[in-house]
């Protein structure tokens, strides 16, 4: 199988007896994970087999929740959407999908709102600035494989050694090898690894403290500086030396850079950092399907309302595709009691405090699917146990419900069919759409308002909050953190 959790695409052996699962193993894959697989992806199976699983549909009524048939579950989605787009309009209804879904579930969502009419759809719950996307992906910027043969690496807003371990222990074998190792973050981290430089600046500097970098980087070179950079330190000076030394080098954005409030500055200055210096620039990206998300068009489109507008209440009914916004957003769910429905799509009894109907739908173990790691590389991989009680592969109750409401190209026998179509056959994102960016303003304005809230490691999605050797640890007890010193 493949990990469900974080962008690595770790590579799973997954044990079953008696159609559970009992254990889960590395697989080996030079070029992805190698050896090893994270703690989450060794111990997340527990939640699978916890009493939290739904394992039938159902309805609240009254206030009181009931199990009820997948005909009358279904037949009461549908009616409600369409009452809702006759009293409201097809722009009424939204779709929130976690990144952590599969590619074909992600696709079909995307279809099902547009086949309605509506283009509100979106992946990124966590994020405090939404740009209108251009088709394009942002990614990793290299290979996974290649983070082992860095000469020199600047990691920004990321405790990468928590949030991305398999990345992190890449980088370790650069740095026993020499490579350079300089980060900006909120924190003095410890990353388990020698780090050169790091320059701690609280969130709402951060674009501030990258932008000296590249004062520094200008001055070394006797080129002019980018707009409003800056002021030149001995810290940003030492950091600019080794992004203009080595031959393999990298900028990593980490995932409070992703959600940071000024997200799309962060990563326009890196970019002129990048063509100066000759790295590669990206984003690490939060989940195994952020990549994935982006490709197969699970954000909105040109009139479509983003996450942070569906979230403040800006629709009507809302599809809740494996996430949980109390958890897995950055303003939380009280908006969405407003909604005269809302359907959440989960293997757990999530959302009942907000939900209208609960479709139980099957986690990764029990379905087949794909995932897109961090470098664009797409994984396939098959159900290793059949699903729990009576629920169903996420993609084929999407596929129901856009047949229940008339949507047309919905008609897929297999996932294998809605890959083939989401992705036109191939097994990689395309080059033309692997693209980080290239906008130029890079005017740093005023502080931000806000820092990014990055949730915890054992936080990050249903499984995890879920599997009780995880929630005993440290780490869990960081139910979410703020990144500010």
């Amino acid at each position: 199988s493949v990990s469900p959790h974080d962008s690595t695409g770790a590579n799973l052996i997954v044990q079953v007896k008696n159609n559970r699962v009992m254990r889960v193993v590395p697989f080996e894959n030079d070029a992805v994970n190698e050896c090893w697989i994270a703690d989450r992806d060794r111990f997340s199976y527990e939640a699978l087999n916890g009493e939290d699983r739904l394992t039938k549909p159902m309805i609240k009524q009254g206030g009181q929740w009931s199990e009820v048939s997948w005909q009358v579950a279904l037949e009461y989605v549908a009616n409600g959407i369409k009452s809702v787009q006759r009293d409201h309009g097809s722009n009424a209804v939204g779709a929130l999908v976690s990144p952590h879904s599969t590619l074909e579930e992600l696709y079909l969502a995307g279809e099902l709102m547009r086949g309605l009419g509506s283009q509100n759809v979106d992946y990124r719950l966590r994020n405090a600035e939404f740009e209108k996307t251009d088709g394009s992906v942002r990614w990793l910027g290299r290979s996974v494989a290649s983070l082992s043969g860095l000469n020199t690496v600047l990691i920004v807003g990321s405790n990468v050694r928590k949030e991305h371990p398999l990345f992190a222990q890449r980088i370790r074998q650069a740095a026993r090898n020499g490579c350079v190792v300089s980060a900006i973050n909120a924190k003095n981290y410890d990353l388990a690894m020698p780090v050169a430089h790091q320059l701690v600046a609280a969130a709402n500097q951060w674009a501030y403290a990258l932008s000296s970098v590249a004062a520094a980087i200008a001055q070394s070179k006797a080129i002019e500086a980018p707009n409003n950079a800056g002021t030149v330190t001995p810290e940003s000076i030492e950091i600019a030396r080794a992004l203009l030394s080595g031959e393999q080098k990298a900028i990593l954005l980490g995932n409070a850079v992703a959600h940071h409030p000024q997200a799309s500055t962060l990563l326009a200055i890196a970019n002129w950092i990048g063509a100066q210096t000759g790295a590669s620039v990206g984003f690490l990206t939060e989940a195994a399907n952020t990549v994935g998300a982006q490709w197969v068009g699970a954000t909105p489109g040109a009139e479509g309302l983003h996450a942070g507008q569906m979230l403040a209440g800006g629709i009507k009914a809302v599809v809740l595709l494996n996430t949980e916004p109390a958890f897995d957003s950055a303003v939380g769910a009280q908006a969405l009691q407003g909604c005269d429905m809302v359907v959440s799509l989960s293997p757990f009894k999530a959302n009942m405090d907000i939900a209208d109907v609960l479709l139980p739908v099957a986690p990764f173990t029990e379905t087949s699917g794909s995932f897109v790691n961090a470098e664009g590389l797409l994984q396939s991989f098959h159900a290793v146990v059949k699903p729990l009680g009576d629920a169903r592969p996420a993609w084929k109750v999407l596929r129901v419900v856009g047949n229940l409401l008339g949507v047309a190209g919905m008609d897929f026998e297999s996932s294998q069919d809605v890959l083939a179509v989401a992705t036109r056959s191939q097994n990689q994102v395309p080059a033309t759409q692997l693209n980080n960016g290239t906008k130029t303003n890079m005017a740093v304005s005023a502080p931000a308002a806000q820092d990014p809230v990055v949730a915890s490691i054992y936080q990050l999605d249903g499984i995890v909050r879920r599997a009780p050797s995880l929630q005993m640890t440290a780490d869990a007890r960081q139910s979410s953190e703020v990144v500010a010193p």
